[in-house]
Order: C-alpha cells, then structure tokens, then sequence
C-alpha cells in the first residue's frame, strides 16, 4: 500500500514535488507475486534538487532463474512505452512518472507465470539540464522476483487476526460475567424486597 501511494503520488506531473516536500521517496518493490494475477514492480529514482530539470528514459531488463544474461524486456521514454521482448506481449504496462523528468520507473505485470521469477533491473538515463553543462546520470536497481501459487500471509497480518478473536472472546466473556452480576444484583434486590414485604406482614399480624 505504501509504495502505491507513492506511486500515485509521484506518477502525477501536477503532484511530484521535490523530496524534502515528500512527494519522492525510494521505496523497495515487493518481491512476492501470485501466478495467475497482476503484479507491480516498482522502482524509484528521486532527484536531490527538484528545482534542476531533467530528462530521463528508463529501461528493463529480466534475467530468469538459472540464466545468466538479461533480457531487455521495456524501454520508456516519454510518452511512447515499448514492450522489447516476445515473453511480455501484451503484460507489461507503464506505471510511472508521466513525464519527461521521470522519478518512477514502475511497470505493471499482467498475468504472472512461473517463468516471470527471476532479477529484474531497472535503469534510469537522466540528463540534468545545468546551467554550466549538462549532466548524465545513470541509476539501477534490482529486484528479486518469486512467483508463488498462493500468497504468502504476512506474520502481522496473522497475528492481527489471532488478536482479533481473542480480543472477541475476552468481549463475549465480559459480557457473560456483567449479565451475570446484573442478574445477581436484581435477585438480591428482589429477594430484599421480598423479605422486606415478609416482614412488615408479620409485624401487621402481630398487631392485630
């Protein structure tokens, strides 16, 4: 959740704003998918000085398990976004920055298969337009990539659910001794009264 509201973010020209602002942060991609569904990759790169314009083209690349070469799978540069490689026809779709100055290089897999584990790269060519010269900068960042038949539940998602019931019971239980105490209360108080009634009959009779 948190890197896609980042994503939401920072993918919007009218909302990126610079780093000290919090419109930029580099948050690390998921690394678990599920075969069958969609899965985000993300990867971020955010300029120190926002201030600076830029250029910037991004490019990814996959290497499959027990494979040792990458694959160039996609290459973006705004606004045309070019699928590289026959494995991801019709799958990949860009989720980042919509702009020239790209600071998220995110893609979106449709449909996951087994054969999509594996190392993922993301490279950024930024050019900064400095007054004096222009600079280059290049950026990778890797993900590791396992696909899974089911997902994984996290551990603080298992145990919010154990604290759930239990905190359920614990309500129930409660519940049970305040009823209990209430009825005990209102018997006691019955019988009082009942004894109280007792009483003042047998004082009338003794009267009379």
């Amino acid at each position: 959740l948190l890197l896609a509201s980042v994503l939401l973010i920072s993918a919007s020209p009218a909302l990126s704003t610079s780093p000290c602002h919090g419109g930029c942060a580099e948050v690390d991609s998921m690394t678990e998918a599920v075969a069958g569904q969609g899965f985000l990759l993300g990867c971020i790169s955010c300029k120190k000085r926002e201030e600076v314009p830029a250029r910037t083209t991004v490019d990814w690349h996959f290497k499959p398990l027990q494979e040792d070469k990458f694959r160039h799978i996609f290459h973006y540069n705004h606004p045309t976004a070019d699928i590289l490689h026959e494995d991801f026809a019709e799958r990949l779709r860009w989720q980042g920055t919509l702009n020239t100055d790209v600071q998220v290089g995110a893609v979106y897999i449709h449909n996951v298969t087994f054969n999509d584990s594996g190392t993922y790269r993301c490279t950024f060519h930024r050019t900064l337009f400095l007054p004096v010269a222009d600079m280059w900068v290049v950026v990778e960042k890797e993900v590791e990539l396992t696909v899974v038949s089911a997902a994984n539940r996290e551990l603080v998602s298992v145990v919010s659910e154990i604290l759930m019931y239990v905190l359920i019971v614990v309500l129930q239980l409660w519940l049970i001794v305040v009823l209990v105490y209430c009825y005990r209360k209102i018997w006691d108080e019955h019988e009082a009264r009942e004894e109280k009634k007792a009483q003042k009959a047998q004082e009338a009779s003794v009267v009379f």
